[in-house]
This record gives C-alpha cells, sequence and structure tokens, in this order.
C-alpha cells in the first residue's frame, strides 16, 4: 500500500527546489568544478605518490620539463598528475620518463571505469614483509651458530666484537637491500639533485653501519623505515578505494520507458534528459528528475540527510541514489548520468582531497635540515683535523663514521612511527579508528567541530515522543487507532507509531478498506467505525481544526516534531508526535568537548530549520545551520576553515563525505554511517558513542606530548655525543650503544600510549 502521509516539516527539509540552482552553481567562485576527466590537459597515475614529499619531488622533477610547476595539478587521493593547458609541449613519454627517474612510475590516465588498484603497494608490502623476515633469519642464524639465546639478545644492546657467520650477514644484507628497495631509488634522485632528504640519510646511515661491520643495524634500520612508507601507502590506497564505492549508490541500469508504453533496461550512460523510466517499490533511483507519474515516499538521506522520506508526488524532484518507498514512481530524467546531485558529491570529494595536502610531521620538516647538516659535519671532522692540523687520517676517519653512526636517525625516525602506531591501536581499542599518523594528532589543535544532526547528534530514527488525546480520547484507544490505520504501512512514522503501541502493549487488528489519500493521510474503518489519520494541515481541509488542536500542533512542531492527528466524522481523537530524538550523551559531548578546549560546535543539517533549532537548543551548541544540501555543507565547512584554520567535520550519510573531505579532520559515525563515509573520513567512531570525540582530542594531546618526549630525548642524545666525539672522547661502539639505547628508550616511552586513558572530566574543566 502506498503510503500518503503529507508532514510539513519533510516537505521543509533541505532539499527545496530553491537549492538546486545553487547546487549547479555552488563551486563555481574559486576553482571550477567540473569533473576530472574534463580539466584540460594530459593526466597521469603515479604510482607511488602517497603523501606531499613525493608531490614536491614531482613539482621539481616534472616542473622545468613541462614549463614550470605551475602547470601542474596533483590529486594525492587518487594518485593522479595533470599537466595543464597551457604546458609546453612535451612528449608524453618524456614525462612517464622523469617521473621514472624519481622513482616512482607515471602511465597515461584512462577514462571510464577506475582501473584496480596498482601492484605499487602490494609490492612494497612484498618487500617490507621479506625484509622483516631476513632479520629474524639472521638472528635465528646467531642464536644456532653462538647456541646461546643470550648472545643474540645481546644484538638489541652491544653486539661489538660478536663473530657473525657469513650467512648471518648474509641475511642482514638481504634485509637491508630489501628494505632499502624502494628507499634507495628516492635517495639516489635526491643525491643527483643535490637535495637531502630523509630517504638519502636512511640510505647513507645504512650503507656506514655496513662498512664498519655493524651488519645488524643497517638490518633492523631499513626494515623499520620501510615498515613505516608501508603503512603510509596503506592508508592512502583505503582512500582511494572509497571513492570507487561511491559509484555503487545509483544503479548501473534504469528501466526506460518507451513511447509504445513497453519497458526495457539500459544502462543509464546511454539515457539523456527528458527520458522517462520507472522505479518500482524499494528500488534505488537511477537519475536525477521530477515525478511524471505515481506517488510515495523517498528516502533521500544519502543526498540531503533528511531524518524521514519525504513524499513524491508528480512534479516533485527527485536525486539519483535515493531510495523510493512502496509506490511505483515514473521519473523524467532532467540530468545525464556524469552531472548528478551524486555524480557532483563524487567529484567534490575528490577536488577537497586534491585542495588538502596531508600534514607533514615536525620529524621530516626537521630533516631537511638535520640531513644535510649531519653529512655535511661527518665530512669536516674527516677533512679538517688533517688538512689544518697534520692529524691522522685514520683516527678522524674512525670520529667521522662515530658521527655518522649517531647521526643514523634510527631513534629520531622509530619514535614518531611507533607512537603513532601505539596510539592507533589505543584508539582502536577505545572504538575510534583513526586512518593514519597525520590524524592522530590533528584533534590537538582543533578549535571548531562542526557535526550533522542525524544519525550523529540525533538516533536517525523517528519515534514517537508525545501522544496528546482529545475529546474525552485515552491514550490507549488513540495509539490503537493509528496502529491499526498504520498496520500494513512500511513507512518509517508507521514503523515508529507501531513500536510505540507495540511498547505500551497495544496491539490492535489491522483497519479494514484503508486507503490511501495522495499528500494528505489514509482513512480506513476500525472496529466498525470510519477513522483518518494526516497531517494537520489535512485537519484544516476537512474543516474540523479548533483552537485547542491549533495550540496543541504548533507547540508540537515548534519543538522540531513531526505531527500526526488523528480522528472521525465527528471530531479529532487527539494528536501523535514523532521525532529523530537526541542521543541521550550528545549534551554531554558537546559539553565535554568545550571543556577540552573546542571554542565552537556547529550542528549542520539538510533537516528543517524547525527541527534543527530545537535539537540545537537540546545539546548545547553554538550554531545552527539547517536545509543544507552537500554542496551547502561544503561552502560551510570552508567558511569555518577561513575562520577557525582548523575545523572538523563530524557525519555519518554520504551526503556529508565532500564536507568530511573538505574539513581538516573527517570524522564518521561508523556503527550507523554509511561505507563511503567511513573511507573519506579520517576517523570513524566505531559506535553510536559521540563521548569518544573529547576523548580522542585528549589522546591526541598526549600523543603529542609523547612525541615531542621522544624527539627531544633522540636529539638530546645526539647532541651529547657530537660533543663527546670532538672532545675525542667517543668510541664507535658506545655511539652504537647510545643509538641502539635510544631507540629502545624512546620505544617503551611510546607503548605507554597502549594504555588507553580513559577519564572523562568534569564539564567546566580542562584535561
Amino acid at each position: 500500500m502506498a503510503q500518503a502521509h503529507l508532514h510539513d516539516h519533510a516537505h521543509e527539509g533541505g532539499h527545496g527546489h530553491d537549492h538546486s540552482h545553487e547546487a549547479d552553481a555552488c563551486c563555481g567562485t574559486t576553482e571550477p568544478a567540473a569533473p576530472a576527466r574534463n580539466i584540460a590537459g594530459r593526466t597521469f597515475k603515479v604510482q607511488g605518490m602517497d603523501c606531499a614529499e613525493e608531490v614536491s619531488v614531482l613539482r621539481q622533477a616534472v616542473g622545468p620539463v613541462v614549463g614550470g610547476a605551475d602547470r601542474l595539478a596533483f590529486d594525492v587521493l587518487n594518485g593522479r598528475m595533470t599537466v595543464l593547458d597551457p604546458a609546453r609541449e612535451v612528449p608524453s613519454n618524456a614525462i612517464v620518463a622523469v617521473v621514472a627517474a624519481t622513482g616512482m612510475k607515471a602511465a597515461p590516465w584512462e577514462a571510464g571505469p577506475r582501473p584496480p588498484d596498482d601492484g605499487h603497494r602490494r609490492q612494497q608490502l612484498l618487500f617490507t614483509a621479506a625484509s622483516g623476515v631476513a632479520v629474524l633469519s639472521g638472528m635465528v642464524l646467531h642464536v644456532l651458530s653462538s647456541n646461546s639465546l643470550a648472545d643474540a639478545l645481546r644484538l638489541f644492546v652491544d653486539h661489538a666484537g660478536q663473530s657473525m657467520p657469513w650467512t648471518e650477514i648474509a641475511a642482514y644484507v638481504a634485509a637491508a637491500m630489501l628494505g632499502g628497495r624502494f628507499v634507495a631509488i628516492k635517495a639516489w634522485y635526491a643525491l643527483r639533485n643535490l637535495r637531502p632528504d630523509m630517504n638519502l640519510l636512511m640510505v647513507v646511515a645504512v650503507l656506514g653501519a655496513m662498512l664498519i661491520g655493524e651488519w645488524f643495524e643497517a638490518a633492523t634500520v631499513a626494515f623499520l623505515f620501510a615498515l613505516s612508507l608501508a603503512l603510509e601507502s596503506w592508508s592512502v590506497g583505503r582512500a582511494r578505494r572509497a571513492i570507487a564505492a561511491l559509484l555503487d549508490i545509483a544503479p548501473p541500469t534504469a528501466r526506460l520507458l518507451k513511447p509504445d508504453g513497453s519497458e526495457t533496461e539500459v544502462p543509464v550512460a546511454q539515457m539523456s534528459p527528458g527520458d522517462r523510466f520507472v522505479v518500482r517499490g524499494g528500488e534505488r533511483i537511477a537519475l536525477d528528475g521530477r515525478v511524471a507519474m505515481g506517488s510515495s515516499a523517498v528516502n533521500q538521506a544519502p543526498i540531503t540527510g533528511e531524518s524521514v522520506p519525504v513524499e513524491k508526488q508528480a512534479g516533485s524532484e527527485v536525486y539519483a541514489g535515493t531510495i523510493n518507498g512502496d509506490g511505483t514512481l515514473t521519473i523524467e530524467a532532467s540530468k545525464a548520468a556524469e552531472d548528478t546531485t551524486l555524480a557532483r558529491i563524487i567529484q567534490m570529494v575528490e577536488q577537497a582531497h586534491a585542495r588538502r595536502a596531508p600534514s607533514e610531521q615536525w620529524v621530516e620538516r626537521f630533516a631537511r635540515i638535520y640531513t644535510p647538516a649531519v653529512m655535511g659535519l661527518a665530512l669536516l671532522v674527516f677533512l679538517v683535523p688533517p688538512l689544518a692540523f697534520g692529524a691522522s687520517w685514520e683516527a678522524w676517519f674512525y670520529n667521522a663514521l662515530v658521527l655518522l653512526v649517531i647521526g643514523c636517525p634510527c631513534a629520531l625516525v622509530i619514535s614518531t612511527p611507533v607512537s603513532i602506531v601505539a596510539a592507533l591501536a589505543s584508539s582502536a581499542r577505545a572504538g575510534v579508528l583513526v586512518k593514519g599518523g597525520a590524524f592522530i594528532e590533528l584533534p590537538a589543535h582543533l578549535r571548531a567541530i562542526a557535526m550533522d544532526k542525524t544519525g550523529t547528534l540525533t538516533r536517525g530514527e523517528p519515534e514517537v515522543v508525545d501522544v496528546i488525546p482529545l475529546n474525552n480520547h485515552s491514550e490507549p484507544e488513540l495509539l490503537a487507532r493509528a496502529a491499526a490505520l498504520e498496520a500494513r504501512s512500511t513507512h518509517p512514522l508507521a514503523r515508529a507509531i507501531l513500536r510505540h503501541a507495540e511498547l505500551k502493549g497495544v496491539t490492535p487488528e489491522p483497519a479494514n478498506d484503508v486507503q490511501a489519500l495522495k499528500g494528505k493521510g489514509l482513512t480506513g474503518t476500525f472496529d466498525g467505525s470510519p477513522f483518518w489519520l494526516g497531517s494537520h494541515r489535512y485537519v484544516v481541509e476537512r474543516g474540523q481544526d479548533t483552537a485547542e488542536t491549533l495550540r496543541q500542533a504548533e507547540t508540537l512542531e515548534s519543538d522540531g516534531k513531526t505531527v500526526i492527528v488523528v480522528g472521525n466524522a465527528r471530531h479529532v481523537c487527539g494528536l501523535i508526535a514523532v521525532a529523530d530524538t537526541v542521543r541521550p550523551n550528545a549534551r554531554a559531548a558537546v559539553a565535554h568537548l568545550h571543556a577540552a578546549g573546542v571554542r565552537h560546535v556547529i550542528m549542520l543539517t539538510g533537516d528543517n530549520k524547525a527541527t534543527a533549532e530545537a535539537i540545537g537548543r537540546q545539546v548545547g551548541v553554538d550554531e545552527v545551520h539547517a536545509e543544507l544540501l552537500p554542496e551547502d555543507k561544503l561552502r560551510k565547512i570552508e567558511q569555518l576553515v577561513d575562520r577557525y584554520q582548523t575545523v572538523a567535520m563530524v557525519g555519518d550519510g554520504i551526503n556529508d563525505a565532500p564536507a568530511l573531505a573538505r574539513a581538516n579532520l573527517g570524522i564518521a559515525m561508523g556503527a550507523v554511517g554509511s561505507d563511503a563515509a567511513i573511507e573519506t573520513a579520517d576517523v570513524a567512531l566505531m559506535t553510536d558513542d559521540i563521548s569518544r570525540l573529547p576523548w580522542l582530542i585528549r589522546h591526541a594531546k598526549r600523543t603529542l606530548a609523547v612525541i615531542h618526549q621522544n624527539i627531544a630525548f633522540s636529539l638530546s642524545v645526539k647532541a651529547l655525543f657530537f660533543v663527546l666525539t670532538f672532545l675525542g672522547m667517543a668510541s664507535l661502539w658506545g655511539a652504537i650503544a647510545a643509538d641502539v639505547g635510544a631507540s629502545l628508550l624512546v620505544v617503551f616511552n611510546a607503548l605507554r600510549l597502549l594504555q588507553s586513558k580513559d577519564v572523562t572530566p568534569p564539564v567546566g574543566t580542562h584535561p
């Protein structure tokens, strides 16, 4: 039975027709909103481009070839590099060759369906795993050759003077070569261009360790550095696959209605604006358009975020990817498949990620100074004393090696990844999935958080919140009549009434002769008498409105509730108010966010203004912005970023995906959220407990403190040995022991983050 409830609030929602024109031009102010495939120029798929460091390398390498770095555009999320027009005419194979020289691989971008993920990450994981196996093999060989497990354990502390069989050395050399497989190419490029970076220092340190016979340290350093790169590459790959998953929302085919009245299934890509297609009950709508015939309730939550389905009839606008209710609709397509609202959402996600460069960790920025300084200092220590003072070349070569070894960034490099891995593991145990190291730090700097309403601050499912009997009727009588009329309905509001009636012990027989009144309500016979059910506007149309009914309806609607009226031919029997209820801990979570240092909490929703403002008052947010399409949410996030610099977005639907991607930190409600929102976001709450948000901020601040401690400690140790080396008091073995010891200490300090401190401070205090 097709539902025909007419709920005023549903029609006031954020999907209104006035927004459609804004949607078409929302992105036209600063950047072109055309899909990436329409960008003028040549586009290349780049394997190995996983972070801002690779983008910088490509700008320096490819920029001069095409006439300047400003002629290049990068999309890290999709591994895409575009040479913009007008650019110097250069053959594509020349660009591919230049990219290959950097250690990455480029190929012309192919239009059409996205190709499967490239094999770069699989190779990276394979080589990293093989490096780890080789390290373990070397340790096993050491145990077998020495017949002592203690000797093997000494490799982690002090292995001076220990003899090694050639098989063990071969295993460590293999581990270093496997671990440095992808690092060495980038290091060679950095050396050739006289631009020292951490890759180059790592390779030099590994080679230096081998030169002085410290095979175990060379192997472990290479393995750990390769592991950190593999983790970074994996997280980017997950985000790339999420964009492809968005395409599965809209069906690939539509039931085309021919002029003779027959139907045939055709691919949506072959349909044009003006074509008519049929959507049966429960099916997803394939294209944006307007209803030509039929009426039904359509779940628009994937696009507009509205909490209840919206009634559609002839002339109503519908969106691709939304879900039809019980009725059958004949829709006239208004846009081609590549121009639908859903297609624009996908495009905005891509563009938002392309505009947002990954944040660089302090260690990587410091390495730009540290790396050339260490290498230059070691060279000076080797050359200056013999040349200037006639000192022994052998002695100062030894001192230079000491500096090179202590300059090995093992402790410095390990300190941040281990801290972050421990913080990520602790977060996962606390029900918070964080996508990478950059996103475990960002919450500590948040100044504003924007939240979607439906499914985030609210449960995302309508419930009966008020039952008001009138004209001497009781609550059980009112519920019995409403439940009887709604007994065979699958409408979310009907299910809410049926659940509430069952909870109250009211289980009447279904009404007879139930008929749907298009856009008005229902009529039927219950217990031998006719009754009707509909919106307050239907009561007015029937001429049965009274002062009491009007007062009650206006009071409920002002609180953002949907009013359903039940009556008969004589009078109104009563009102039932249905609303998307606030999560029990929402208000406390907002208060704790303020206490944790977040200055502003903002609610963004596609729902109507009255509902949004009522929810906003209940939870205590600072601002409420309602009736927003995805484009509007994206624009609001951009405004908030301009105002507060560091902003998070919390949402649970595909309609939130562009805003999640554009915010400095995207947080998805994992338990109830869509897969696309979860994958697009940087953080996913794996339960519907938003009290995890203030916990995440406190956890991020603790993580940053540990990282800063580790960096300060590892640099202090290095500075101490630099001084001791110049004083002639440092030995090579002491430098190795200090470096290994510093590495172990920073690891132990980082592992403290595994102890999740889940303590919620009193509201009004700072954690």
